[in-house]
């Protein structure tokens, strides 16, 4: 009958992912509590920082920017121009 070798990689995967769950509930390593953990303190940005944080942010994407148009110009010429050496010849 087919199907019977299916059946039974079917069960040792039952089988094994039983065992293992068995293990980690002995280790128990999710287990724990959050009482005594502190949560960190952070300084509130005053508007004049928050500005300068925008307009640093700003020209560092206007600068990115412009050097991936730069790159992709480069690639786009460089490949348009070994395509069309390719095909004439």
């Amino acid at each position: 009958m087919g199907g019977e070798g299916a059946m039974m990689a079917a069960n040792n995967s039952l089988k094994n992912n039983r065992s293992l769950l068995s293990k980690r509930k002995e280790k128990s390593a999710l287990g724990g509590s959050y009482a005594n953990v502190k949560l960190a303190e952070f300084p509130k940005a005053t508007p004049d920082q928050l500005k300068e944080i925008k307009e640093r942010l700003g020209k560092e994407n206007q600068k990115n920017r412009l050097i991936q148009i730069v790159l992709f110009g480069v690639v786009f010429l460089v490949s348009t121009s070994l395509i069309l050496y390719f095909t004439a010849y």
